[in-house]
Protein backbone atom coordinates (compact mmCIF):
# COMPACT_ATOMS: atom_id res chain seq x y z
CA UNK A 1 0.00 0.00 0.00
CA UNK A 2 1.50 3.42 -0.94
CA UNK A 3 2.35 5.88 1.80
CA UNK A 4 0.22 8.90 2.47
CA UNK A 5 1.60 12.25 1.27
CA UNK A 6 3.15 14.38 3.96
CA UNK A 7 0.93 17.17 5.19
CA UNK A 8 1.73 20.89 4.72
CA UNK A 9 0.30 21.87 8.08
CA UNK A 10 2.93 23.62 10.16
CA UNK A 11 5.43 24.22 7.32
CA UNK A 12 7.21 27.56 7.05
CA UNK A 13 6.42 29.85 4.07
CA UNK A 14 9.79 28.99 2.48
CA UNK A 15 8.58 25.41 2.09
CA UNK A 16 5.16 26.20 0.64
CA UNK A 17 4.66 24.82 -2.83
CA UNK A 18 2.00 25.68 -5.35
CA UNK A 19 -0.70 23.08 -5.51
CA UNK A 20 -0.17 20.63 -8.32
CA UNK A 21 -1.98 17.51 -9.27
CA UNK A 22 1.30 16.08 -10.53
CA UNK A 23 3.33 16.54 -7.34
CA UNK A 24 4.98 13.38 -6.00
CA UNK A 25 4.24 12.53 -2.35
CA UNK A 26 7.26 12.53 -0.09
CA UNK A 27 7.83 8.96 1.00
CA UNK A 28 8.24 8.12 4.66
CA UNK A 29 10.76 5.61 5.87
CA UNK A 30 9.30 2.44 7.25
CA UNK A 31 10.56 1.05 10.48
CA UNK A 32 10.32 -2.65 11.01
CA UNK A 33 7.47 -3.37 13.38
CA UNK A 34 8.62 -5.28 16.45
CA UNK A 35 7.49 -8.90 16.27
CA UNK A 36 6.32 -8.34 12.69
CA UNK A 37 6.62 -12.10 12.16
CA UNK A 38 4.31 -12.85 15.10
CA UNK A 39 0.71 -13.43 14.16
CA UNK A 40 -2.39 -12.51 16.12
CA UNK A 41 -2.86 -16.01 17.56
CA UNK A 42 0.75 -16.19 18.75
CA UNK A 43 0.47 -12.86 20.58
CA UNK A 44 -2.87 -13.81 22.17
CA UNK A 45 -1.58 -17.20 23.28
CA UNK A 46 1.62 -15.71 24.71
CA UNK A 47 -0.30 -12.97 26.52
CA UNK A 48 -2.78 -15.47 27.97
CA UNK A 49 0.08 -17.68 29.15
CA UNK A 50 1.76 -14.76 30.91
CA UNK A 51 -1.50 -13.79 32.63
CA UNK A 52 -2.16 -17.35 33.76
CA UNK A 53 1.46 -17.82 34.85
CA UNK A 54 1.33 -14.87 37.22
CA UNK A 55 -1.36 -16.58 39.28
CA UNK A 56 -0.15 -20.15 38.87
CA UNK A 57 3.31 -19.37 40.24
CA UNK A 58 1.94 -18.16 43.56
CA UNK A 59 -0.68 -20.91 43.96
CA UNK A 60 1.69 -23.68 45.22
CA UNK A 61 3.08 -21.31 47.87
CA UNK A 62 -0.43 -20.37 48.95
CA UNK A 63 -1.59 -23.98 49.05
CA UNK A 64 1.39 -25.07 51.14
CA UNK A 65 0.89 -22.29 53.70
CA UNK A 66 -2.85 -22.93 53.80
CA UNK A 67 -2.14 -26.55 54.73
CA UNK A 68 0.39 -25.47 57.36
CA UNK A 69 -2.15 -23.10 58.90
CA UNK A 70 -4.64 -25.97 58.98
CA UNK A 71 -2.18 -27.86 61.18
CA UNK A 72 -0.69 -29.98 58.42
CA UNK A 73 2.94 -30.69 57.64
CA UNK A 74 5.20 -32.26 55.04
CA UNK A 75 3.01 -35.37 54.74
CA UNK A 76 -0.14 -33.35 54.02
CA UNK A 77 1.67 -31.22 51.45
CA UNK A 78 2.90 -34.45 49.86
CA UNK A 79 -0.64 -35.85 49.66
CA UNK A 80 -1.89 -32.75 47.87
CA UNK A 81 1.08 -32.58 45.50
CA UNK A 82 0.81 -36.29 44.78
CA UNK A 83 -2.91 -36.06 44.02
CA UNK A 84 -2.32 -33.35 41.44
CA UNK A 85 0.60 -35.17 39.84
CA UNK A 86 -1.25 -38.51 39.72
CA UNK A 87 -4.23 -36.85 38.02
CA UNK A 88 -1.94 -35.32 35.40
CA UNK A 89 -0.35 -38.68 34.60
CA UNK A 90 -3.69 -40.52 34.48
CA UNK A 91 -5.47 -38.05 32.18
CA UNK A 92 -2.65 -36.81 29.93
CA UNK A 93 -3.23 -39.38 27.20
CA UNK A 94 -6.95 -38.62 27.07
CA UNK A 95 -6.12 -34.91 26.93
CA UNK A 96 -3.71 -35.48 24.06
CA UNK A 97 -6.25 -37.51 22.09
CA UNK A 98 -8.95 -34.86 22.53
CA UNK A 99 -6.58 -32.07 21.55
CA UNK A 100 -5.97 -33.83 18.21
CA UNK A 101 -9.70 -34.40 17.61
CA UNK A 102 -11.08 -31.00 18.67
CA UNK A 103 -9.99 -27.41 18.07
CA UNK A 104 -7.09 -27.03 20.46
CA UNK A 105 -7.96 -23.57 21.71
CA UNK A 106 -11.40 -24.79 22.83
CA UNK A 107 -9.77 -27.55 24.88
CA UNK A 108 -7.49 -24.94 26.45
CA UNK A 109 -10.37 -22.59 27.27
CA UNK A 110 -12.34 -25.41 28.93
CA UNK A 111 -9.26 -26.44 30.94
CA UNK A 112 -8.60 -22.85 32.03
CA UNK A 113 -12.17 -22.34 33.17
CA UNK A 114 -12.25 -25.69 34.96
CA UNK A 115 -9.05 -24.86 36.84
CA UNK A 116 -10.38 -21.39 37.64
CA UNK A 117 -13.45 -22.99 39.21
CA UNK A 118 -11.43 -25.47 41.30
CA UNK A 119 -9.12 -22.72 42.55
CA UNK A 120 -12.07 -20.45 43.34
CA UNK A 121 -13.67 -23.24 45.43
CA UNK A 122 -10.38 -23.82 47.26
CA UNK A 123 -10.00 -20.09 47.89
CA UNK A 124 -13.53 -19.91 49.34
CA UNK A 125 -12.86 -22.86 51.65
CA UNK A 126 -9.59 -21.35 52.88
CA UNK A 127 -11.02 -17.86 53.35
CA UNK A 128 -13.97 -19.16 55.35
CA UNK A 129 -11.75 -21.42 57.46
CA UNK A 130 -13.76 -24.52 56.52
CA UNK A 131 -11.16 -26.33 54.39
CA UNK A 132 -10.47 -30.00 55.17
CA UNK A 133 -7.58 -32.08 53.90
CA UNK A 134 -9.76 -34.37 51.78
CA UNK A 135 -11.31 -31.34 50.09
CA UNK A 136 -7.92 -29.86 49.27
CA UNK A 137 -6.76 -33.24 47.89
CA UNK A 138 -9.84 -33.56 45.65
CA UNK A 139 -9.50 -30.00 44.35
CA UNK A 140 -5.79 -30.55 43.70
CA UNK A 141 -6.69 -33.64 41.66
CA UNK A 142 -9.27 -31.61 39.73
CA UNK A 143 -6.60 -29.01 39.04
CA UNK A 144 -4.31 -31.77 37.75
CA UNK A 145 -7.02 -33.05 35.40
CA UNK A 146 -7.35 -29.55 33.94
CA UNK A 147 -3.60 -29.36 33.45
CA UNK A 148 -3.61 -32.77 31.74
CA UNK A 149 -6.08 -31.49 29.14
CA UNK A 150 -4.41 -28.11 28.79
CA UNK A 151 -0.75 -29.09 28.32
CA UNK A 152 -0.91 -31.22 25.12
CA UNK A 153 -3.26 -28.74 23.45
CA UNK A 154 -1.05 -25.79 24.41
CA UNK A 155 2.09 -27.36 22.94
CA UNK A 156 0.33 -27.96 19.65
CA UNK A 157 -1.30 -24.54 19.58
CA UNK A 158 1.77 -22.37 20.10
CA UNK A 159 3.66 -24.09 17.31
CA UNK A 160 0.71 -23.89 14.91
CA UNK A 161 0.53 -20.11 15.30
CA UNK A 162 3.81 -19.27 13.50
CA UNK A 163 5.58 -20.32 10.33
CA UNK A 164 8.10 -23.12 10.75
CA UNK A 165 11.09 -20.91 9.91
CA UNK A 166 10.10 -18.58 12.78
CA UNK A 167 9.48 -21.41 15.25
CA UNK A 168 12.86 -21.20 17.08
CA UNK A 169 12.51 -17.47 17.71
CA UNK A 170 8.82 -17.80 18.54
CA UNK A 171 9.21 -20.57 21.10
CA UNK A 172 12.28 -18.93 22.68
CA UNK A 173 10.35 -15.70 23.19
CA UNK A 174 7.35 -17.64 24.45
CA UNK A 175 9.48 -19.44 27.03
CA UNK A 176 11.12 -16.16 28.07
CA UNK A 177 7.74 -14.51 28.61
CA UNK A 178 6.41 -17.53 30.50
CA UNK A 179 9.45 -17.83 32.77
CA UNK A 180 9.42 -14.11 33.49
CA UNK A 181 5.79 -14.30 34.55
CA UNK A 182 6.55 -17.29 36.78
CA UNK A 183 9.38 -15.44 38.52
CA UNK A 184 7.23 -12.36 39.05
CA UNK A 185 4.24 -14.47 40.10
CA UNK A 186 6.24 -16.43 42.66
CA UNK A 187 7.67 -13.26 44.19
CA UNK A 188 4.25 -11.57 44.25
CA UNK A 189 2.53 -14.70 45.56
CA UNK A 190 5.01 -15.11 48.41
CA UNK A 191 4.62 -11.48 49.44
CA UNK A 192 0.82 -11.60 49.26
CA UNK A 193 0.64 -14.79 51.32
CA UNK A 194 2.52 -12.98 54.08
CA UNK A 195 0.40 -9.81 53.81
CA UNK A 196 -3.18 -10.91 53.03
CA UNK A 197 -3.08 -14.68 53.54
CA UNK A 198 -3.14 -17.72 51.22
CA UNK A 199 -6.87 -17.61 50.49
CA UNK A 200 -6.66 -14.34 48.59
CA UNK A 201 -3.67 -15.58 46.57
CA UNK A 202 -5.70 -18.63 45.53
CA UNK A 203 -8.55 -16.30 44.57
CA UNK A 204 -6.09 -14.27 42.47
CA UNK A 205 -4.99 -17.47 40.73
CA UNK A 206 -8.62 -18.27 39.91
CA UNK A 207 -9.07 -14.78 38.46
CA UNK A 208 -5.94 -14.99 36.28
CA UNK A 209 -6.97 -18.41 34.98
CA UNK A 210 -10.40 -17.08 34.06
CA UNK A 211 -8.77 -14.09 32.33
CA UNK A 212 -6.42 -16.39 30.40
CA UNK A 213 -9.39 -18.49 29.27
CA UNK A 214 -11.23 -15.35 28.15
CA UNK A 215 -8.23 -14.27 26.08
CA UNK A 216 -8.02 -17.67 24.43
CA UNK A 217 -11.64 -17.40 23.32
CA UNK A 218 -10.32 -14.78 20.87
CA UNK A 219 -8.09 -17.33 19.15
CA UNK A 220 -9.13 -18.39 15.67
CA UNK A 221 -11.12 -21.57 15.22
CA UNK A 222 -9.04 -23.83 12.94
CA UNK A 223 -10.30 -27.18 11.83
CA UNK A 224 -9.29 -30.07 14.08
CA UNK A 225 -5.82 -31.34 13.27
CA UNK A 226 -6.74 -35.01 13.30
CA UNK A 227 -7.20 -37.84 13.26
CA UNK A 228 -6.51 -38.12 9.52
CA UNK A 229 -9.70 -40.09 8.79
CA UNK A 230 -11.72 -37.06 9.86
CA UNK A 231 -9.96 -34.73 7.43
CA UNK A 232 -10.15 -36.65 4.17
CA UNK A 233 -13.04 -37.41 1.86
CA UNK A 234 -16.70 -36.81 2.47
CA UNK A 235 -17.35 -35.34 5.93
CA UNK A 236 -20.32 -37.58 6.67
CA UNK A 237 -18.52 -40.73 5.60
CA UNK A 238 -15.43 -39.67 7.48
CA UNK A 239 -17.47 -39.09 10.62
CA UNK A 240 -18.89 -42.60 10.40
CA UNK A 241 -15.48 -44.13 9.74
CA UNK A 242 -13.67 -42.10 12.40
CA UNK A 243 -11.88 -44.35 14.90
CA UNK A 244 -12.50 -44.22 18.62
CA UNK A 245 -10.24 -42.70 21.22
CA UNK A 246 -8.41 -45.96 21.90
CA UNK A 247 -7.55 -46.20 18.21
CA UNK A 248 -6.32 -42.61 18.36
CA UNK A 249 -4.10 -43.45 21.33
CA UNK A 250 -2.72 -46.53 19.56
CA UNK A 251 -1.89 -44.39 16.55
CA UNK A 252 -0.17 -41.85 18.78
CA UNK A 253 1.77 -44.66 20.46
CA UNK A 254 2.95 -45.88 17.06
CA UNK A 255 4.11 -42.36 16.21
CA UNK A 256 5.91 -42.16 19.56
CA UNK A 257 7.63 -45.57 19.48
CA UNK A 258 8.58 -45.45 15.79
CA UNK A 259 11.16 -42.75 16.47
CA UNK A 260 14.05 -44.02 18.55
CA UNK A 261 15.36 -40.52 19.29
CA UNK A 262 11.95 -39.58 20.69
CA UNK A 263 11.40 -42.35 23.22
CA UNK A 264 15.11 -42.47 24.14
CA UNK A 265 15.12 -38.81 25.18
CA UNK A 266 11.79 -39.16 27.01
CA UNK A 267 13.08 -42.15 29.02
CA UNK A 268 16.29 -40.27 29.78
CA UNK A 269 14.44 -37.13 30.83
CA UNK A 270 12.02 -39.11 33.01
CA UNK A 271 14.91 -40.43 35.12
CA UNK A 272 16.70 -37.07 35.11
CA UNK A 273 13.51 -35.33 36.22
CA UNK A 274 13.08 -37.76 39.12
CA UNK A 275 16.67 -37.08 40.26
CA UNK A 276 16.18 -33.34 39.80
CA UNK A 277 13.01 -33.25 41.90
CA UNK A 278 14.61 -35.35 44.64
CA UNK A 279 17.63 -33.03 44.75
CA UNK A 280 15.94 -29.64 44.49
CA UNK A 281 12.50 -30.19 46.00
CA UNK A 282 13.33 -32.53 48.89
CA UNK A 283 17.05 -32.56 49.68
CA UNK A 284 17.79 -28.96 48.67
CA UNK A 285 15.52 -27.31 51.27
CA UNK A 286 17.08 -29.52 53.99
CA UNK A 287 20.56 -28.33 53.00
CA UNK A 288 19.29 -24.74 52.99
CA UNK A 289 17.84 -25.15 56.47
CA UNK A 290 20.95 -26.79 57.89
CA UNK A 291 23.76 -24.92 56.14
CA UNK A 292 22.63 -21.92 54.13
CA UNK A 293 20.52 -20.02 56.65
CA UNK A 294 16.95 -21.06 55.91
CA UNK A 295 14.27 -20.25 53.35
CA UNK A 296 15.44 -16.74 52.41
CA UNK A 297 18.79 -17.80 50.84
CA UNK A 298 17.07 -20.80 49.27
CA UNK A 299 14.62 -18.44 47.68
CA UNK A 300 17.52 -16.36 46.32
CA UNK A 301 19.20 -19.30 44.61
CA UNK A 302 15.87 -20.38 43.14
CA UNK A 303 15.44 -16.86 41.81
CA UNK A 304 18.86 -17.30 40.18
CA UNK A 305 17.54 -20.39 38.41
CA UNK A 306 14.56 -18.37 37.21
CA UNK A 307 16.92 -15.71 35.88
CA UNK A 308 18.78 -18.47 34.05
CA UNK A 309 15.55 -19.62 32.42
CA UNK A 310 14.96 -16.10 31.11
CA UNK A 311 18.60 -15.70 29.99
CA UNK A 312 18.36 -19.03 28.16
CA UNK A 313 15.29 -17.78 26.33
CA UNK A 314 17.11 -14.64 25.21
CA UNK A 315 20.03 -16.80 24.08
CA UNK A 316 17.80 -19.06 22.00
CA UNK A 317 16.25 -16.07 20.22
CA UNK A 318 19.65 -15.56 18.57
CA UNK A 319 21.27 -19.00 18.64
CA UNK A 320 19.91 -21.70 16.34
CA UNK A 321 21.97 -24.85 16.92
CA UNK A 322 22.22 -27.15 13.94
CA UNK A 323 22.06 -30.42 15.91
CA UNK A 324 18.93 -29.92 17.95
CA UNK A 325 19.02 -32.90 20.31
CA UNK A 326 22.78 -32.74 20.77
CA UNK A 327 22.50 -29.13 21.95
CA UNK A 328 19.48 -29.99 24.10
CA UNK A 329 21.30 -32.87 25.78
CA UNK A 330 24.21 -30.63 26.72
CA UNK A 331 21.59 -28.33 28.24
CA UNK A 332 20.33 -31.23 30.37
CA UNK A 333 23.90 -31.93 31.54
CA UNK A 334 23.77 -28.59 33.36
CA UNK A 335 20.89 -29.92 35.51
CA UNK A 336 23.42 -31.79 37.66
CA UNK A 337 25.30 -28.63 38.67
CA UNK A 338 23.03 -27.55 41.60
CA UNK A 339 23.01 -31.02 43.21
CA UNK A 340 26.80 -31.25 42.87
CA UNK A 341 27.43 -27.84 44.46
CA UNK A 342 25.00 -28.61 47.30
CA UNK A 343 26.78 -31.92 47.95
CA UNK A 344 30.20 -30.25 47.85
CA UNK A 345 29.23 -27.71 50.51
CA UNK A 346 29.82 -24.80 48.12
CA UNK A 347 29.12 -21.18 48.98
CA UNK A 348 25.76 -19.56 48.38
CA UNK A 349 27.19 -17.63 45.42
CA UNK A 350 28.50 -20.81 43.79
CA UNK A 351 25.19 -22.59 44.30
CA UNK A 352 23.38 -19.59 42.80
CA UNK A 353 25.66 -19.72 39.74
CA UNK A 354 24.95 -23.44 39.39
CA UNK A 355 21.21 -22.80 39.59
CA UNK A 356 21.54 -20.06 36.97
CA UNK A 357 23.40 -22.45 34.65
CA UNK A 358 20.73 -25.09 35.23
CA UNK A 359 18.04 -22.60 34.23
CA UNK A 360 19.90 -21.71 31.03
CA UNK A 361 20.26 -25.42 30.23
CA UNK A 362 16.57 -25.99 30.87
CA UNK A 363 15.52 -23.41 28.31
CA UNK A 364 18.09 -24.58 25.75
CA UNK A 365 16.74 -28.12 26.08
CA UNK A 366 13.09 -27.00 26.04
CA UNK A 367 13.41 -24.89 22.90
CA UNK A 368 15.47 -27.48 21.00
CA UNK A 369 13.07 -30.24 21.99
CA UNK A 370 9.99 -28.35 20.89
CA UNK A 371 11.56 -27.45 17.53
CA UNK A 372 12.47 -31.11 17.00
CA UNK A 373 8.91 -32.21 17.77
CA UNK A 374 7.39 -29.59 15.48
CA UNK A 375 9.76 -30.54 12.69
CA UNK A 376 9.42 -34.32 12.94
CA UNK A 377 5.90 -35.06 14.25
CA UNK A 378 2.87 -34.82 11.93
CA UNK A 379 0.48 -32.08 13.00
CA UNK A 380 -2.43 -34.55 13.06
CA UNK A 381 -0.90 -36.50 15.95
CA UNK A 382 1.19 -33.80 17.63
CA UNK A 383 -0.86 -33.48 20.81
CA UNK A 384 -1.04 -37.25 21.34
CA UNK A 385 2.75 -37.52 20.99
CA UNK A 386 3.13 -34.55 23.35
CA UNK A 387 0.92 -36.38 25.86
CA UNK A 388 3.15 -39.47 25.75
CA UNK A 389 6.13 -37.14 26.13
CA UNK A 390 4.59 -35.53 29.22
CA UNK A 391 3.67 -38.91 30.71
CA UNK A 392 7.16 -40.29 30.31
CA UNK A 393 8.72 -37.11 31.66
CA UNK A 394 6.69 -36.91 34.88
CA UNK A 395 5.78 -40.54 35.60
CA UNK A 396 8.89 -41.15 37.74
CA UNK A 397 8.67 -37.85 39.62
CA UNK A 398 6.74 -39.38 42.56
CA UNK A 399 9.38 -42.11 42.76
CA UNK A 400 12.10 -39.49 43.07
CA UNK A 401 10.19 -37.67 45.79
CA UNK A 402 9.51 -40.88 47.74
CA UNK A 403 13.05 -42.23 47.36
CA UNK A 404 14.84 -39.03 48.45
CA UNK A 405 14.47 -39.56 52.20
CA UNK A 406 15.49 -43.27 52.23
CA UNK A 407 18.42 -42.43 49.97
CA UNK A 408 19.57 -39.71 52.35
CA UNK A 409 19.15 -42.13 55.25
CA UNK A 410 21.35 -44.74 53.59
CA UNK A 411 23.99 -42.57 51.91
CA UNK A 412 23.79 -39.43 54.00
CA UNK A 413 22.60 -36.08 52.71
CA UNK A 414 25.73 -35.39 50.66
CA UNK A 415 25.83 -38.95 49.33
CA UNK A 416 22.22 -38.72 48.16
CA UNK A 417 22.92 -35.43 46.39
CA UNK A 418 26.02 -36.89 44.69
CA UNK A 419 23.91 -39.88 43.60
CA UNK A 420 21.33 -37.54 42.04
CA UNK A 421 24.03 -35.52 40.27
CA UNK A 422 25.69 -38.71 39.02
CA UNK A 423 22.42 -40.17 37.80
CA UNK A 424 21.58 -37.03 35.82
CA UNK A 425 25.04 -36.91 34.26
CA UNK A 426 25.15 -40.61 33.41
CA UNK A 427 21.73 -40.64 31.74
CA UNK A 428 22.56 -37.53 29.73
CA UNK A 429 25.74 -39.15 28.41
CA UNK A 430 24.11 -42.51 27.73
CA UNK A 431 21.40 -41.01 25.52
CA UNK A 432 24.14 -39.69 23.23
CA UNK A 433 24.88 -43.32 22.32
CA UNK A 434 21.70 -43.23 20.21
CA UNK A 435 22.85 -42.12 16.72
CA UNK A 436 19.58 -40.31 15.94
CA UNK A 437 19.98 -38.15 19.03
CA UNK A 438 23.42 -37.02 17.88
CA UNK A 439 22.46 -36.52 14.25
CA UNK A 440 18.94 -35.08 14.17
CA UNK A 441 19.42 -31.73 12.45
CA UNK A 442 17.36 -28.61 12.08
CA UNK A 443 15.47 -28.76 8.78
CA UNK A 444 17.05 -25.55 7.48
CA UNK A 445 20.47 -26.97 8.35
CA UNK A 446 20.18 -30.12 6.23
CA UNK A 447 22.97 -30.25 3.61
CA UNK A 448 21.88 -29.30 0.08
CA UNK A 449 22.03 -31.71 -2.83
CA UNK A 450 23.64 -30.91 -6.19
CA UNK A 451 20.35 -29.52 -7.41
CA UNK A 452 20.14 -27.13 -4.48
CA UNK A 453 17.17 -28.77 -2.79
CA UNK A 454 17.23 -30.09 0.74
CA UNK A 455 18.44 -33.61 1.22
CA UNK A 456 15.68 -36.08 0.44
CA UNK A 457 15.10 -37.22 4.02
CA UNK A 458 11.66 -35.76 4.80
CA UNK A 459 10.63 -35.23 8.37
CA UNK A 460 7.35 -36.59 9.63
CA UNK A 461 5.68 -33.20 9.27
CA UNK A 462 7.00 -32.79 5.72
CA UNK A 463 5.81 -36.27 4.75
CA UNK A 464 2.33 -35.52 6.11
CA UNK A 465 2.22 -32.29 4.11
Amino acid sequence: MPNRATTTVGRTPNHLEPPSTHSTPTPRKHRARPLSWAGRDYLIQTGATVVGGLGNAGAPIATAFALLRMGGGAAEIGYVTGARLAAIVLFLLIGGALADRLPRHRVMVAANLGNALSQALLAALVLTGSARLWQVVLLAAANGIGQAFYAPAAEGMIMESVEQEQAPRAFALFRTALNSSLIAGAALGGALVAVVGPGWVLALDAATLAAAGALRVLLRDPAPAGPPEQRAGDPEASREAAPGMLADLREGWREFTSRRWLWAVVVQYGVVNACLIAAESVLGPIVADQRLGGPRPWGLVNAAMGAGLVAGGLLMVRWQPRRLLLAGTFGILLFAAPAATLAAGASLTTIGCAMFASGVGGTVYGVCWMIALQQEIPAASFSRVAAYDWCGSVALAPVGTAAAAPLAGGLGLNGALWACAGGMTLLSLLVLAVPEVRRLARASALPPTVGGAAEAVPSGAQAAA
